[in-house]
């Protein structure tokens, strides 16, 4: 589903620095991956090329069969609105809309139908257990519902792939192992899904893990 070849991203601050170096992975269709390593390792800069919102210096990058890594943006956009939905730490609801209307956001930039968003927003909402929350805004939701708006948000797409970015670092334990739970169950219903994390406890829980250290996988 994803592969890198010889991946190497640099920036240029003052000086260059190297946030990935020769990264070649493969994670396959259905995988349940954890990318785990300290801050600054280089794993989140991995999955923003993956995911297709940045791209390499060098080296090469395949989404489901697709290379990523000399398309335009428009291109690399619509890969990540076909395929790809993200779950980041901090949720990233618009606070002025309530959690169907969050949902409905992705839905009404592909240009689907007022009607038919409103019926994804709403399967997708029974389908992280939040049917009962429709109406209600963020500030109304605990971090773990408001988590779990921001998946059904990002499945609204019907993706194949699911990144999500340090997911539980804004939660308690009990709700983080209620996401947890529902990654696990998406993945069972055959989807990717890639959790980068820096929490050994979460790692654990996924099938496979890849550990990051200086831009280089160990």
């Amino acid at each position: 589903m994803i592969r890198t070849q010889k991946l190497s991203r640099r920036f240029h601050l003052g000086e260059t620095a190297a946030a990935l170096e020769d990264v070649s992975v493969s994670i396959a269709a259905r995988e349940f991956l954890a990318v785990i390593g300290p801050s600054g390792s280089g794993k989140s800069t991995f999955m923003n090329i993956i995911g297709c919102l940045d791209r390499p210096t060098s080296g090469r990058c395949w989404v489901d069969g697709q290379e990523t890594s000399l398309l335009s943006s428009d291109d690399l956009a619509a890969i990540r609105n076909r395929k790809i939905g993200f779950v980041f730490q901090h949720f990233n609801l618009l606070d002025r809309l309530d959690a169907r209307e969050n949902i409905e956001l992705p839905l009404m930039y592909a240009g689907v139908n007022r009607r038919s968003r409103r019926e994804i927003a709403e399967v997708a909402l029974r389908l992280v257990g939040l049917a009962d929350r429709a109406k209600h805004r963020p500030a109304q939701l605990s971090g773990g519902q408001q988590q779990r708006v921001a998946v059904a948000r990002a499945l609204a797409c019907s993706p194949k792939i699911i990144l999500a970015d340090e997911p539980t670092g804004a939660l308690d334990s009990k709700s983080s192992g209620e996401l947890m739970e529902l990654f696990h169950r998406l993945n069972e219903a055959g989807r990717t899904i890639v959790i980068v994390t820096h929490d050994a406890g979460i790692a654990r829980q996924a099938s496979r893990v890849i550990r990051f250290f200086d831009g280089r996988v160990r």
